[in-house]
């Protein structure tokens, strides 16, 4: 069980460090959460590794909050350029 949740763990910190983070960036994709094993021995024995997932998912949700609120202020600039548009459409039709 305990190399099951290493391997786990180390895979996933591998992985943000791989990734870029203009990759990560691209999607929006909230991250999942940690995984905390049930066993206070366990998490005794990988707490720094525990702790440094809680750390790459804090870093990684703060930066899912910027996507989501750049993409809001782009889709209200989108929303009101349809607007526009579609009040020139009503013009044209005489409506």
């Amino acid at each position: 069980m305990r190399k099951q949740i290493t391997c786990i763990c180390y895979i996933a910190v591998l992985l943000r460090l791989w990734l870029p983070e203009d990759a990560m960036a691209q999607t929006c994709y909230a991250p999942e959460r940690p995984f905390v094993p049930t066993d206070a021995n366990d998490i005794r024995a990988y707490a720094d590794l525990i702790r440094s997932v809680f750390e790459l998912y804090i870093e990684d949700i703060q930066a899912y909050f910027r996507y989501l609120e750049e993409e809001r202020a782009r889709a209200f600039e989108e929303a009101r350029a349809v607007s526009e548009d579609y009040g020139r459409f009503l013009q044209v039709v005489g409506q």
